[in-house]
């Protein structure tokens, strides 16, 4: 009898100390509701932040911004909008995506990226870049895979082709790397899923169990990484993960938005990603419904 309270015990005193340890912020917009649920996850990088490499940059800013669409029946989406992406930040005109960040800080990119997609964000996820280092090191390594040699000393990643056990240190330098990937943020985005996807691989209920220890680290290291919304709770990350895992297979969507260029150059702000003006409302439009078959949408043009 009492090993069978202190099963049922734990996981229930885990949730709620869980609970608890989650960092908030306020972030929605407050718009009315979208079909669905959507969920913005960003990852922040601030420099001097323990484990990011330093590039130059000063202050914080978003590096990997992703939108992961839930309809009320059809397949689960999950989509990388380019940091670069050109767009019109509200209160400020046309910038690049991520500056909406560094200007407002959670609440104005989550009002950039509804006004972009059209979706009404539900739920807000940041994750500090520094901290996946430590959420890797908690679940004990990861295998991940690139088919390219690559010596990057910008974000620090070191590696020969192919597949390769790593830790907390490599795995960040594996998110971070754009400069010596040839399809730059998009790639970044494609190793970023990877690497989400092989830590939760290693997350599984079956596989943590059995391992109660690994279940505190696990949660110490992903609720000092992790801001969510002012409305968020532990089982609210639950679903999201949940549906992260269901975007990435066989029956998921994911990928970006129709791209026209990787290179406008609009004036005043540098390169920019151009997202195709005929096509992504109605791209959007048809993630909201669950309209799309599942599979790799997007990329680059003509690759």
């Amino acid at each position: 009898m009492l090993l069978l309270v202190a099963l049922l015990a734990w996981p229930v005193g885990l949730l709620v100390w869980a609970n608890g340890k989650i960092q908030r912020t306020d972030a929605l917009s407050g718009a009315s509701g979208t079909d669905g649920t959507t969920y913005l996850l960003a990852g922040s990088d601030a420099r001097g932040d323990g484990g990011v490499a330093e590039d130059g940059t000063t202050g914080q800013r978003t590096d990997t911004i992703l939108v992961l669409h839930v309809p009320a029946s059809g397949p689960t989406a999950l989509i990388s909008l380019p940091r670069d992406t050109y767009v019109e930040v509200p209160g400020n005109g046309p910038a690049k995506l991520n500056a909406a960040y560094a200007w407002g800080g959670a609440p104005l990119l989550v009002q950039t990226v509804e006004g972009l997609t059209g979706l009404t964000v539900d739920h807000y996820a940041e994750i500090g870049m520094g901290g996946v280092s430590q959420i890797v090191d908690a679940v004990d390594g990861v295998n991940l895979c690139y088919d390219a040699d690559v010596d990057d000393p910008d974000s620090g990643m070191v590696w020969t082709a192919g597949c390769h056990d790593v830790d907390g240190t490599q795995a960040l330098a594996f998110a971070r790397m754009r400069k010596s990937d040839p399809q730059g943020d998009v790639g970044r985005a494609l190793r970023q899923r990877q690497l989400i996807g092989a830590v939760m691989g290693k997350v599984s209920p079956g596989a943590l169990a059995v391992r109660p220890g690994q279940q505190v680290s696990l949660v110490d290291a992903g609720t000092a990484a992790l801001t969510t919304d002012e409305d968020a709770s532990i089982v609210d990350l639950g679903r999201l993960a949940l549906a992260f895992k269901a975007a990435n297979g066989a029956d998921g969507i994911t990928g970006t938005p129709p791209i026209s260029s990787m290179d406008y150059r609009p004036g005043g702000i540098g390169s920019t990603v151009l997202l195709d003006p005929d096509l992504t409302p109605a791209f959007f439009a048809d993630i909201r419904d669950g309209a799309l078959p599942a599979g790799e949408v997007g990329g680059i043009p003509g690759s």
